[in-house]
């Protein structure tokens, strides 16, 4: 009996541990779970994958060297043109800050209806053209530099002209009615006591006509601008280069500077695109030097952009251009007193009146 109860005693007391057993399991599974999550943490993830490095930005340009603008730029063939050769092929080359948008035209009439149209910027014309549009366009106009003094010449097929006295009794074949050249002419035929009609004859034709006459011996005197004096003197042996007109205005003694090209611009595009005007003056004064100081470079330039037909006559011509770059106040003195004489020449040749105070760059 005793046996029996020690038996049951003893089942009671392991069934009691092994409940005690079975209910401790959870709680050290649960225990070890930091564990586990731990070590899963501890595991190195697949490397992500790499994303593109963001594109570097285009730098803005440098205050120095601001970008430009689109610029229509009207130039004339012949002297007043032969200065902003170097200015084309950078433009060509992309090197300049403005983009030019070119027209290069052998007659004045049509750049000066295209400023007056709206349908250039800027443009390279003669300077009573100049003075006339001012007045046609109510002070339409600006004027922004000097490019060109005097290069006109006489030329004779002989040996009897010296002077301008010497031009008496005889026809002159011409180049430029209604510019530059026609009343230069006239006024240096008038101060020298000649009248033409009387004393001396004055046909005009176009350049290329009389260019071409000359060259071959079927005219005896004329008067022709620098580069065509190149074409005649090279292609005729027997024409000479009688009289220099820009000596003939000096001794005049009047206090004016015979200058014959300039820069001009609508008013309005001065005043809403200084920063283009300002880098085109640079960029023009540059061309110009370039010219002068480069002429075989410079010729070839010209004949790329038609403004001179054979870089060999460019290249003989530029010397005697008289290229010139005149800007800013210093306008004004320089040309005044040639509209003066102008005027009190023959009114019309400048439009009629003295351009005013506005024309000129303020000083």
């Amino acid at each position: 009996m005793l046996k029996k109860k020690s038996l049951v005693a003893m089942l009671l007391i392991l069934a009691m541990l092994l409940s005690v057993g079975c209910a401790q399991k959870p709680a050290e599974t649960e225990a070890a779970a930091p564990a586990s999550e731990t070590a899963a943490e501890s595991v190195p993830e697949e490397p992500a994958k790499e994303e593109p490095a963001p594109e570097t930005p285009a730098l803005e340009p440098a205050a120095e060297a601001p970008a430009g603008e689109m610029v229509r730029l009207g130039i004339l063939k012949g002297p007043t043109g032969i200065g902003a050769a170097a200015l084309l092929q950078d433009n060509q080359d992309g090197k300049t800050v403005n983009t030019y948008e070119v027209t290069v035209a052998a007659e004045a009439t049509e750049i000066v209806s295209m400023v007056a149209a709206g349908q250039l910027d800027l443009a390279a014309v003669p300077t009573n053209a100049a003075a006339a549009l001012y007045n046609k366009t109510q002070g339409g106009v600006r004027i922004l530099a000097l490019n060109t003094a005097g290069v006109l010449y006489i030329l004779e097929q002989g040996d009897t002209v010296h002077s301008m006295a010497d031009l008496k009794g005889k026809t002159i074949y011409a180049v430029g009615q209604g510019a530059n050249p026609e009343y230069v002419l006239r006024h240096l035929l008038a101060e020298n006591g000649l009248t033409d009609g009387e004393d001396v004859t004055v046909e005009f034709l176009d350049s290329a006509e009389l260019t071409t006459k000359a060259a071959a011996g079927e005219i005896e005197v004329c008067m022709l601008p620098v580069p065509a004096v190149t074409t005649v003197l090279m292609k005729n042996g027997n024409m000479r280069s009688a009289l220099d007109l820009t000596e003939e205005w000096d001794k005049l003694g009047n206090g004016s500077t015979l200058t014959m090209g300039c820069v001009i611009a609508p008013a309005s595009y001065v005043q809403d695109h200084p920063q283009a005007v300002a880098d085109f003056l640079k960029e023009y004064e540059a061309s110009i030097r370039f010219v002068k100081e480069d002429p075989a470079t410079g010729a070839g330039y010209c004949e790329l952009f038609e403004i001179v037909p054979n870089s060999k006559v460019a290249e003989k011509a530029i010397p005697d251009a008289n290229l010139i770059f005149v800007s800013g106040a210093d306008i004004r003195p320089a040309i005044e007193g040639y509209y003066k004489v102008l005027f009190d020449s023959d009114p019309k040749s400048i439009g009629g009146a003295l351009p005013g105070d506005d024309f000129y760059p303020a000083a």
